[in-house]
């Protein structure tokens, strides 16, 4: 009997193993901020915030925060050598003419048609939709970064999302605490699964379609 737990820090590690050098991806409020500090070292990545950053480094030390440099979140940043400061105009401009190659966000749910819900409190700061919308349109490819279960057992991934929609049809890659999928057919199609949870497992546990890839293996994060 498995028993899940929650665990942030493998969602962050797979997700930042996806990335190439040179590549411009904005990271999500949340869960998805904890991607910057796994990027392997090999790797040199251009992170966006979409409060006006671009060239973001890995969260600062303890004590060494700076008040006035945050990312969209309000969550402590660094910015490597060559970074830039800019407004909000030309924030959305880089994101809504397509120069975001990936985009990873935290969700309430998602879909099987690729549909994404990151919001249930119209009118509210948070968790409001932030600049989700623009993201999921603008960028070549959206990852959403979620553990697999809610609090009380239920499946973040659904067969259709019951929340009102951020997005629809934009999410290409699911990344949670138990696999890796790929949304493609409106369907789940799961490409690895994370040790110590089992194929069986995971379908058993997913309230959504999911077609097992032939390539299908276990990976240890």
């Amino acid at each position: 009997m498995i028993e899940y737990k929650e665990n942030k820090e493998i969602i962050a590690k797979r997700i930042a193993k996806i990335f190439k050098s040179g590549e411009v991806v904005n990271l999500g409020i949340g869960l998805p901020t904890l991607v910057a500090n796994h990027v392997p070292h090999d790797v040199s990545i251009i992170l966006q915030s979409e409060n006006g950053l671009i060239g973001l480094g890995p969260a600062p030390a303890p004590g060494k925060e700076d008040k006035d440099l945050t990312n969209a979140g309000a969550a402590p940043v660094t910015i490597l050598p060559g970074g830039a400061f800019f407004d909000s105009a030309m924030s959305f401009a880089i994101i809504r003419g397509g120069h975001v190659d990936y985009t990873v966000l935290g969700v309430l749910e998602v879909d099987q048609e690729g549909n994404l819900a990151n919001y249930k409190i119209p009118g509210k700061m948070v968790p409001g939709m932030g600049g989700a919308m623009d993201l999921t349109t603008g960028s070549r490819v959206v990852i959403a970064a979620t553990t697999h279960l809610e609090k009380n057992g239920s499946s973040k991934l659904k067969r259709r999302c019951s929340l009102p929609l951020t997005a629809a049809h934009e999410v290409n890659y699911v990344v949670t605490d138990v696999g890796f999928f790929e949304i493609a057919g409106g369907r789940f199609h799961l490409r690895e699964y994370f040790a110590p949870y089992s194929i069986e497992w995971i379908l058993e546990h997913t309230d959504a379609d999911i077609v097992v890839d032939e390539n299908c293996k276990e990976i240890k994060l």
